[in-house]
């Protein structure tokens, strides 16, 4: 049984960069990292594998690896965004340091049983904060007949 999540990997520039706005301007302490000299296939390599801590005990981690190709680029809010879950007062005082400290800083946006915020990493990827609102249970929870119904009448043509 999948107890929950570990960590989510992501590559990453520069791993100093990534500790700045991970740790320095989000917030989440490193806590750990090593480098990879080798692969499980036996290739020599030079890789950085960092880990940021979350609340829940969960982490977001990233790779640097110059070796490997890799295109970054800004993604789209659609293809590819991290949302952490965060308190309401936190949504706000993080939307006003945002702005403050010149992050590109979008939101709020109301989702009816969610309010986000959202930054750009220096790596391009939508870094959301979410903060949920009092319906939020009545929208998402383990068998929800409606997301269910919603996804067996989705029709992409329509």
């Amino acid at each position: 049984m999948i107890k929950g999540l570990h960590h989510k990997a992501y590559r990453c520039r520069n791993s100093k960069e990534t500790r700045a706005f991970y740790e320095e301007f989000l917030g989440l302490p490193l806590a750990g990292a090593l480098v990879i000299n080798e692969t499980k296939t036996g290739r020599d390599t030079k890789v950085l594998h960092s880990f940021y801590q979350m609340g829940d005990g969960s982490y977001i981690a990233f790779f640097e690896a110059p070796d490997r190709p890799f295109e970054f680029k800004d993604h789209h809010d659609y293809d590819l965004h991290l949302a952490l879950e965060v308190s309401m007062d936190d949504l706000h005082a993080m939307f006003e340091k945002g702005k403050a400290e010149g992050v590109e800083t979008r939101g709020i946006s109301d989702h009816g049983f969610i309010s986000s915020i959202y930054f750009r990493d220096p790596n391009g990827y939508v870094v959301e904060l979410t903060a949920r609102k009092p319906d939020h249970d009545e929208m998402i929870f383990p068998g929800n007949p409606k997301a269910n119904s919603i996804l067996e009448n989705w029709d992409p043509a329509s």
